[in-house]
């Protein structure tokens, strides 16, 4: 986690591989967007990335908002953190 970027890092060979941007909200943690760098797709890295930032939320107490399409698509397909999710409301 690096809180200086607002983002979850994820490195391979000392080289930023993923990330996933968030705004640190009262009680909440939002996701933005995550990313994976060139040079690093379909080797399941933002997985690896999403599972950590997740279980990082929810030990520290807050609770998840999945702007991120990512993220919304990662928490659909795993279980265990339903009750820790709050889902944007859809626009109109």
């Amino acid at each position: 986690r690096n809180d200086k970027f607002h983002r979850y890092e994820l490195h391979v060979g000392g080289e930023l591989a993923v990330i996933s941007q968030f705004l640190d909200r009262p009680g909440h943690i939002d996701f933005t967007h995550t990313e994976t760098k060139p040079g690093f797709t379909g080797q399941g890295l933002a997985k690896v990335l999403a599972h950590f930032a997740l279980d990082d939320v929810v030990a520290s107490g807050k609770r998840i908002i999945p702007h991120c399409p990512y993220i919304a698509a990662y928490l659909k397909k795993h279980e265990g953190y339903g009750q820790d999710v709050d889902w944007p409301l859809e626009k109109p």
